[in-house]
């Protein structure tokens, strides 16, 4: 079916569209900083993209396309790297503010810096695993380690309740239900071991591009946070 990918985003996109406007949640509000961050993550992505599709480390069944491209990328890869983080921040700004105790949090972000560049320098040779998990080992650590954000243990908890939706969308784009998958991989280029049809790297560079998102989408919060407290104190000087 031509449409199977675009609709795969729009669905995906569709319901955390259509409750960003709920009077509790209110998200639209939050759009400000979103956008930019979906903009900027989706550019570097998308970069990305372009590159491993023109080495062939992936690529796109036509069968399950519209046939409209951007560069050598199908429109729906596009849109992808807007419509799933869209849903990805959404849940996160969403759900309690809870996560992970500090200790455990820093243990685990320690586990995951570690084992990425483990992983990324012994699989040198496969490009999308060593560049999948040499780009979550740099970004754990500049947010851990060199930005210390306060937030880290939501991202993690509001990542391991998204693997579930995960598994449903990444299933259908590698194949799980269908007759072929809508996204292909050069098998020498990836680890081998796969959750259904999903090659285990896709699990870390999802992690990745929800990772990035919400560092610029909580620095542009941040920042409007520390000028609105600032221009509150001002205007208690003045009265």
């Amino acid at each position: 079916m031509r449409f199977t990918y675009l609709l795969i985003d729009f669905f995906s996109f569709l319901f955390p569209f259509l409750f960003s406007f709920h009077p509790r949640l209110k998200f639209y509000k939050k759009w400000h900083a979103l956008f930019p961050a979906m903009i900027i993550t989706g550019a570097l992505f998308i970069c990305w993209d372009i590159y491993f599709t023109h080495l062939k480390v992936w690529g796109f069944n036509p069968d399950y396309l519209t046939g409209l491209f951007v560069f050598n990328l199908p429109l729906e890869e596009v849109l992808f790297f807007w419509c799933i983080p869209y849903a990805c921040v959404f849940t996160y700004a969403s759900l309690p503010q809870k996560g992970f105790g500090k200790t455990a949090e820093l243990l685990l972000s320690i586990l995951l810096v570690v084992s990425s560049i483990l992983l990324s320098a012994f699989h040198y040779k496969q490009l999308y695993t060593a560049s999948t998990f040499a780009a979550l080992g740099i970004l754990i650590f500049a947010a851990r380690f060199v930005l210390h954000v306060s937030w880290l243990s939501r991202f993690y908890q509001t990542y391991l309740l998204l693997l579930l939706p995960f598994l449903l969308v990444n299933g259908l784009l590698t194949g799980t239900g269908l007759a072929a998958p809508v996204v292909w991989y050069d098998t020498k280029q990836i680890f081998g071991l796969r959750v259904l049809t999903i090659p285990v790297e896709d699990v870390f560079y999802g992690m990745s591009l929800v990772l990035l998102n919400l560092m610029i989408y909580n620095q542009i919060l941040q920042t409007q946070y520390r000028q609105a407290k600032k221009d509150r104190k001002a205007l208690l000087i003045m009265a």
